[in-house]
C-alpha cells in the first residue's frame, strides 16, 4: 500500500455506478436466469475499463474496478462459494423500522433492492475460483491501459458475509464464520498475489449492530465482532499487513442512523485487525465528530487512516476547502504520510440502488482530489 510521501493520496471505498448493460446482466445472473456468458464477460470488462478511465481522469490515485462484476459487495459470494441458496427476507434496520412511510419513500427514490439474499444451507467451500481470476485480469488490463498510480480490489469479510447470509446449516455462528473464512482465504490471497491492495469490507463490525445482528444486545454484538476479527486475521495470515486495508461503516443509506453503535465502543476491536489501512465513515453528520475518537486512539505505527471526506448518499458536491480542512485535522492525528483521502462508502454497493447520480458521483470524487491538493499544499508548505 503506497503512502502519502509527498502529497495526500486519494482513493474511495470501491463500488461505482454501473451502466445499464452490465446491470441487466448482473440481475439476470443473480436471479438464476439464462444469460450469455460471453456477453456478460465482455460487458464487465468494458465496465471495469470505463470505471478506471473515469477515476484516472478525475485524479484518483488508488483506483478500483468499481466492483463491476458484483451484484452486491456482500452477496456476490453465493456464486463463488458452495452452500448458499434461496432468498430470505430481513427485518428493517432498527433506525428505519419505526418509519414505514420513509421506508417506502426511500424505496421509490433509490430503487427496490431486488438482489437475492441467500442463506447458508450447506457446507461452504470455494467452487468458482475463475471469477476472481477474471476480476484480477480485468483490473490489471485497465490499470495498465490508463496508467493508474495504484489499485485496490474489494473482498467481503467473513463477518459481513455472515451478516447478510444467515446461517441455517452450521451448529454455531462461530463454526459458520470459521468455514467462511477458510473459503474466502483463497480470494484474499489471489488479490494480494496479483499485486493489488486487498480491501476487506467489514461493515459487520459496525453496521450489523442495527441490521444483520440486531437481535443481539450490545455485549453479545461486541463479542461477535471480536470473533469476526479473529476469523479475519486467520484468513489473511499469509498476507503482509501493509498490503491490506479494511472498510468499516454503519450502512450506506440515507436514514436516521440513530441506532449506530458509537465508534469508541468498537474501535479497540477494529484496531486488532491485521490490515494496516482503515477506511471509515467521517464525512456524514452522524460520524463526522468522531475525529476526536481517533485523536485519542492508541494507533500502532503502521496504521494508515483513510477517512471518508465525501458522502456517498447525497448529491451535494462537497467543497474542496471542507475536504482540505478535514484532511489537515486528521493529519494532526496520524501524520501526513499515513493519511489517504477517501469516501464514506461506495457509490454502487448494490446494483440499481444508489441515491447519487453517476455523473455527480465523479464530480464528488473530483472535489475529493481538489481537497487533497489543497491539504497537500498546506501540509507540505507549498504556496497555492
Amino acid at each position: 500500500m503506497k503512502l502519502s510521501t509527498d502529497r495526500i493520496l486519494t482513493t474511495h471505498v470501491g463500488s461505482l455506478p454501473r451502466g445499464a448493460a452490465v446491470s441487466r446482466l448482473l440481475y439476470e445472473k443473480d436471479a438464476g436466469e439464462p444469460y450469455d456468458r460471453a456477453e456478460f464477460d465482455a460487458a464487465v470488462a468494458a465496465a471495469v475499463d470505463d470505471a478506471v478511465a473515469k477515476q484516472v481522469a478525475v485524479g484518483i490515485d488508488v483506483v478500483s474496478d468499481g466492483e463491476a462484476s458484483k451484484v452486491g459487495y456482500a452477496t456476490y459470494i453465493k456464486d463463488r462459494l458452495s452452500g448458499f441458496e434461496g432468498h430470505y427476507t430481513r427485518p428493517p434496520h432498527l433506525d428505519v423500522a419505526p418509519h414505514p412511510e420513509f421506508r417506502e419513500a426511500m424505496g421509490r427514490m433509490i430503487g427496490k433492492q431486488s438482489f437475492k439474499r441467500a442463506a447458508c444451507v450447506g457446507p461452504v467451500a470455494l467452487v468458482d475460483g475463475e471469477a476472481m481470476q477474471i476480476d484480477v485480469a480485468n483490473l490489471r488490463a485497465a490499470v495498465t491501459k490508463h496508467h493508474a498510480f495504484d489499485a485496490f480490489m474489494n473482498a467481503a469479510s467473513p463477518g459481513v458475509i455472515s451478516a447478510f447470509q444467515s446461517n441455517h446449516y452450521y451448529p454455531t455462528h462461530d463454526a459458520y464464520v470459521e468455514a467462511v473464512a477458510d473459503a474466502m482465504k483463497l480470494e484474499y490471497d489471489a488479490i494480494a498475489e496479483a499485486g493489488f491492495v486487498l480491501q476487506i469490507d467489514c461493515p459487520d463490525l459496525a453496521m450489523a449492530r442495527h441490521t444483520g445482528f440486531q437481535e443481539l444486545d450490545e455485549a453479545e454484538f461486541l463479542r461477535r465482532a471480536e470473533l469476526h476479527v479473529e476469523a479475519l486475521n486467520h484468513a489473511v495470515r499469509d498476507i503482509p499487513a501493509g498490503l491490506m486495508r479494511m472498510h468499516i461503516c454503519w450502512g450506506n443509506y440515507e436514514g436516521p442512523h440513530d441506532h449506530d453503535i458509537a465508534l469508541e465502543k468498537i474501535l479497540s476491536i477494529v484496531l486488532k485487525a491485521k490490515p494496516s489501512g482503515i477506511v471509515f465513515e467521517a464525512a456524514n453528520p452522524r460520524h463526522r465528530h468522531e475525529w476526536a475518537v481517533w485523536a485519542d486512539a492508541p494507533l500502532a505505527d503502521d496504521k494508515v487512516l483513510v477517512p471518508g471526506c465525501i458522502m456517498s448518499t447525497t448529491n451535494y458536491v462537497e467543497h474542496p476547502e471542507l475536504v482540505a480542512q478535514q484532511l489537515v485535522q486528521y493529519a494532526q492525528i496520524v501524520g501526513r504520510e499515513r493519511l489517504i483521502a477517501g469516501t464514506d462508502c461506495g457509490f454502487g454497493s448494490f446494483v440499481g440502488s444508489s441515491r447519487v447520480d453517476p455523473a455527480i458521483a465523479y464530480k464528488k470524487l473530483r472535489a475529493l482530489v481538489e481537497g487533497a491538493e489543497r491539504a497537500s499544499q498546506q501540509l507540505w508548505g507549498r504556496a497555492r
